[in-house]
């Protein structure tokens, strides 16, 4: 892949002096893992609407059923390893000197890659909390029922974003931050029709950011990119960050 052919001078231009650079991820980094978007629509839980296994009120109704398929989804985790994607954008950490990475994946595998300014604003698969009194819960768990909240006795739940749940609002808070004072904005394998976090690239670029989309289709945000890379994230990502990393050494700044 040819970047320098795709990416114009005043983009590249961008690529090699911006100080702050912020990334937007979606299900699509993951999905070149062989992590689902969301379940396997072949398997044991096609059956089911989502809403009855990513909602507060799916969750109470059938506690266990709902558990279970989210140990289901931390088993699949232990199978999966970062990709090139998830890898190039540690890279990419080390080469600017503020960089953040908000993703609305909750696998984890931004941080196993070696990221570690990460926003989660979905939440994530590796953490519980009591679905009462909101206490974290770390103590051990198993595949059959959730445990009960030594505190309170409410229902421990995995600590992802549900259905009809805001998203946390420090969290959110801290990407629109970033987002206004982001020199450069990557869109990393994401639909952008999910709000709030499709508003995130739009708040970048409002500001002045530059926005580079990585997605092998179109997406709302390609009539306002100033460059859209059309290619897989293991693909486009490796070659994008190993471009940046040649173009600061040129100019001297690495």
């Amino acid at each position: 892949m040819e970047l320098k052919q795709i990416l114009s001078s005043s983009v590249l231009a961008r690529l090699t002096l911006s100080q702050r650079v912020a990334v937007l991820t979606g299900a699509g980094v993951s999905a070149e893992s062989g992590v689902a978007t969301f379940r396997d629509p072949n398997g044991l839980w096609s059956r089911f609407r989502p809403e009855e296994l990513a909602s507060m009120d799916g969750f109470l109704s059938n506690p266990e059923r709902v558990w279970q398929w989210y140990q289901h989804r931390r088993h699949v985790l232990d199978h999966v390893e970062p990709n090139p994607a998830h890898r190039a954008l540690a890279q990419l950490e080390a080469l600017v000197p503020e960089f953040t990475l908000i993703t609305q994946n909750v696998d984890r595998l931004h941080q196993r890659a070696g990221s570690r300014n990460v926003l989660e604003l979905h939440g994530n698969l590796e953490e519980n909390h009591c679905s009462r009194c909101g206490a974290p819960y770390e103590d051990e768990i198993n595949d059959d029922q959730p445990p009960r909240c030594p505190a309170c006795g409410g229902l421990i739940r995995p600590s992802v974003v549900w259905f009809g749940e805001l998203l946390p609002a420090d969290v959110l808070l801290h990407a629109e931050r970033v987002a206004r004072c982001a020199e450069v904005f990557l869109v990393v394998g994401t639909s952008a029709e999910v709000y709030p976090a499709a508003a995130l690239p739009r708040i970048a670029w409002e500001s002045g950011a530059t926005l580079i989309e990585v997605n092998p289709s179109p997406t709302p945000l390609s009539e306002i990119a100033h460059a859209t890379i059309r290619e897989k994230a293991g693909i486009a990502l490796p070659a994008l960050v190993q471009l940046i990393a040649q173009l600061r050494t040129t100019d001297g700044m690495e």
